[in-house]
């Protein structure tokens, strides 16, 4: 059955505001919220469409995609997009039953030991131009929460035990009566963890988790540029209660390159002529952003910032078999520090130089005739 559209959903015109939206939302999540209709498998359907609906809609560059290409332009497979649907509710209802009875699901589920994915970690690598060039597996550590090996994630000394909180009985909420609702709170003396740790863990604190650096190879794919992020799955955080670890993404920093200039898949390279080669023609060596050499023919006369194509000896295009190329530039050098002969036969040279020999001087000296 092909999927509604999600403006229809929750009944709102395209041009709704975030405020509207978000109103929307709670009003058709409040009608069908599985725990208000425990007997009516389809409003647990419904519950979950609209909250589908919101997710993406609530998500700016979600909400433009989907604009343009409805349904197939939203990815809901995707990194941030695997969340229960009661985690949307929990998100629109918690400003209004965290302000009035400090936290908590409204609906008085126990959300101790539900599974959570882990946080997601982040870390710039800085590699050569050769590097994104060729391709290169590095080496990282990354520093990451772990479970204590003192007392084993529990919190408590070893020799020790928690103890299930008096209050709560060990759900870390306690239930309060607001008129419609039944409302659950976190409690008060666990902090919702459930549990008394009267004797806490030396090294951890009691918090069960310690921090420590994890290595990891990392393969960075030929191409990358200045902002590339690569994403490594399940490399986060571990997950809570046995849910999903987060991701690991890698930012790629370019560390300045002193020979080439590189614009996308392109690189731009300068490179000094003698007068000589320049006036005769001939060969010379250029480096290549791979660290090898390559030979270019010059053509006599070559000109002041003339320029070389190099077609296909660019950067390799990301997840591509392609290549960009690469523009050299002539800068023919005048020579210096010449000796008293060296400038007589300079001298001798220009008086044999006929006007067609210097075209450009020749055009510009019958342009200041008529100045």
């Amino acid at each position: 059955m092909s999927k509604r559209d999600y403006y229809d959903v929750l009944g709102v015109s395209k041009g709704v505001s975030d405020s509207e939206l978000k109103k929307a939302y709670r009003k058709q999540a409040m009608k069908y919220h599985p725990d208000r209709n425990p007997d009516d498998p389809s409003a647990a359907e419904k519950f979950k469409e609209a909250t589908e609906a919101y997710e993406v809609l609530s998500d700016s560059s979600k909400r433009s995609n989907y604009d343009q290409f409805g349904h197939d332009g939203v990815d809901l497979s995707g990194f941030g997009s695997s969340r229960n649907p009661t985690d949307a509710f929990n998100d629109i209802f918690g400003d209004i039953f965290g302000d009035i009875f400090g936290g908590g699901d409204p609906f008085g589920r126990n959300n101790r030991n539900r599974r959570s994915r882990g946080a997601d970690l982040q870390y710039s690598l800085s590699i050569d131009l050769e590097s994104a060039v060729l391709g290169i597996t590095k080496k990282i550590t990354i520093p990451v929460l772990d479970t204590c090996d003192r007392c084993d994630g529990s919190g408590a000394e070893p020799g020790s035990s928690p103890t299930v909180c008096p209050t709560c009985n060990g759900t870390g909420q306690v239930r309060m009566q607001q008129g419609f609702f039944s409302v659950s709170q976190t409690c008060p003396q666990c902090s919702g963890s459930g549990q008394i740790i009267s004797n806490p863990c030396k090294k951890c604190s009691g918090s069960g988790v310690v921090n420590r650096e994890k290595s990891l190879s990392v393969k960075i794919p030929a191409g990358v540029d200045e902002g590339t992020r690569i994403r490594i799955s399940g490399e986060g955080e571990a997950g809570k209660n046995s849910g999903p670890s987060g991701d690991l993404y890698i930012y790629v920093n370019m560390i300045t390159n002193n020979i080439f200039n590189r614009e996308g898949e392109h690189l731009f390279l300068n490179v000094p002529i003698d007068i000589y080669t320049a006036t005769n023609g001939g060969s010379i060596e250029i480096p290549s952003p791979d660290g090898k050499k390559i030979r270019i023919s010059i053509s006599p006369g070559t000109q002041n910032g003339k320029k070389f194509r190099l077609k296909g000896k660019g950067m390799p295009v990301l997840q591509a078999r392609s290549y960009g190329d690469l523009y050299v530039e002539a800068e023919i050098e005048t020579p210096v520090n010449l000796s008293t002969k060296q400038k007589k036969l300079i001298s001798e040279f220009n008086d044999s130089l006929i006007e067609n020999n210097n075209p450009k001087v020749k055009r510009y000296k019958n342009f200041l005739k008529d100045y």
